[in-house]
């Protein structure tokens, strides 16, 4: 695999007995398959010493027909695309995110559909079955968005030593199957696979329409908005160095955002209480419910819609052994304040960067200052204003 353009690749499989990449749609399967072969592959390419604007126009893709390997979940036909792999490999390096565990994450075992959409998009959701990695459906807009930013994203992740709230953007795939093209990004879980995260958040700092529907009140882990923070009362208690930081760190990100253009992002906040998880804990060992969903081999056991398997260290045992530390989230998480009357933990991050300021938010934000007047604080508003705005609500909500 070179950094530059391929040519498709024409792969004709033979039948294996072993079944990995099983999974219930042969979308996933494909995707499964796609991974291994491309991390395979970029074991062979040496790390160049530096990323050249090519790197980041970059692709490489296979193509598969007469298919004669597992049969029964992947197609006859499909193609396989990833997006400017050099760049996502340097990326997840920068992340301390090796690629024996990436892959391992996302082919041993199917990724879990979350059965939820992303709002209007319509976008898919899995987890990994790790709970370590998200992989979304994004459309063909949202993957030149984010060629379009790539280059400055990677130099910004560089430059703050991968200390940022953005999303951790880790490949970007296109699968085919049946002639049906679907974009896939993956990116690192802002929440723990380790924490039960008992309350979620997506904050704009916009208090029109921001409140959470009651669809989404009955769902098992409702995502509450800004109106909702309010009514509650939430203050994020982490004491004065611990703000100061994040805010530091915020602010940069958000400067960043704001110079290429981009708003209507949101702040995700997830709380775990830690009382609350270890009564959990003590509950799910008693009733000895932690099956793992799929078998060594990787063919799944279960229903379609089982639940993500349980990490490798029994909950009970890892919250009372580890219940300062998160080494491996610690960039999203941050314990609340010893003058907390509870222990809690706060996962934040920010998300859904892509959207660009162009002429179709120019024509909604119009729309909505007629609707709702020229001082309302509507969320689709020039960059600049959503970010003072955005930074100003946080700023209020994190003690």
């Amino acid at each position: 695999m070179s950094s530059k353009h391929q040519k498709t690749k024409k792969v004709k499989t033979v039948q294996q007995k072993k079944k990995l990449f099983r999974a219930n749609e042969p979308l996933l399967s494909v995707f499964m398959w796609g991974v291994n072969y491309s991390i395979t592959g970029l074991s062979h390419v040496d790390e160049p010493s530096l990323l050249l604007p090519e790197h980041f126009k970059a692709f490489a893709k296979v193509r598969v027909d007469n298919n004669q390997y597992n049969k029964e979940n992947m197609p006859s036909h499909f193609k396989f695309k990833e997006y400017c792999p050099l760049v996502f490999r340097n990326l997840r390096e920068r992340f301390n995110i090796y690629d024996d565990e990436f892959m391992n994450s996302l082919t041993k075992s199917q990724p879990i559909d979350q059965n939820e959409t992303s709002g209007k998009s319509g976008a898919r959701f899995f987890m990994s079955q790790d709970k370590l990695y998200v992989i979304k459906t994004v459309t063909s807009e949202e993957v030149e968005a984010i060629h379009t930013l790539l280059a400055e994203y990677h130099q910004h992740v560089v430059e703050r030593h991968a200390k940022t709230l953005l999303p951790q953007y880790l490949a970007m795939y296109r699968v085919t199957v049946n002639d049906t093209e679907t974009y896939m990004l993956v990116m690192k879980n802002v929440f723990s696979p380790y924490r039960t995260i008992h309350t979620k958040y997506d904050i704009k700092g916009s208090l029109i329409d921001r409140t959470a529907t009651e669809k989404e009140k009955s769902k098992e882990l409702p995502t509450f908005k800004d109106v909702d923070l309010i009514n509650d009362d939430v203050k994020i208690n982490i004491g004065e160095l611990a703000k100061e930081e994040f805010l530091e760190t915020l602010a940069l990100d958000v400067n960043w955002l704001t110079k290429l253009k981009l708003m209507d992002y949101s702040l995700l906040i997830g709380i775990h209480d830690y009382n609350r998880a270890m009564v959990e804990a003590e509950q799910q060992e008693l009733e000895e419910n932690g099956t793992n969903e799929s078998s060594d081999d990787g063919e799944l056991s279960s229903s379609p819609g089982a639940r993500a398997a349980t990490p490798p260290h029994s909950p009970l045992t890892y919250l009372s052994r580890n219940p300062n530390v998160d080494p491996d989230w610690d960039q999203f998480a941050v314990k609340a304040s010893t003058e907390s009357d509870k222990p809690i933990f706060y996962y934040m991050a920010l998300i859904d960067i892509l959207t660009h300021y162009g002429m179709k938010k120019r024509t909604a934000n119009a729309a909505k200052q007629v609707k709702h007047g020229s001082g309302a604080e509507i969320s689709t508003v020039k960059p600049e204003q959503y970010a003072k705005r955005f930074t100003e609500f946080v700023s209020k909500v994190i003690i």
